[in-house]
């Protein structure tokens, strides 16, 4: 149950990085404002750079490593988790995932110069 859980939160962590990359281009050509907010740009700006670094390093995902810890590679597997598990673990190199990886990061990069975060304001609260 515990290697369920943390096969959804990796998907979970997966869905708000990609859906970061498509909203925040789109959201600055549409005008939300929400697509400029410091913390949330901060946390998926942190996320991706997480992930292109243990890539760079040759090193697999901290979730991904607990996964498999929690799950013991028991072949047996709920129907829904091995359909998540096709989507997001493909049979690829791991130089392929950190070249992918280094090139989101770097674009995200570029998109938080493009489409920049209102200032950050930690402890600010407003009083309405």
């Amino acid at each position: 149950m515990a290697a369920l859980s943390i096969l959804a939160l990796h998907l979970a962590v997966i869905a708000f990085n990609v859906a970061g990359c498509v909203l925040i281009p789109v959201g600055a050509w549409r005008g939300w404002r929400w697509v400029r907010a410091c913390c949330w740009r901060l946390v998926h700006l942190l996320s991706l750079a997480a992930v292109a670094l243990q890539a760079a390093f040759g090193r697999a995902c901290v979730l991904t490593i607990w996964q498999d810890e929690l799950s013991g590679r028991t072949p047996a597997q709920p129907l829904l988790a091995g359909w998540i598990n096709q989507l997001i673990y493909w049979p690829l190199p791991l130089w392929a995932f950190a070249a992918g990886y280094v090139l989101v990061f770097a674009y995200v990069v570029v998109l938080w110069f493009l489409v920049p975060a209102r200032p950050c304001r930690l402890g600010h609260r407003s009083e309405r």
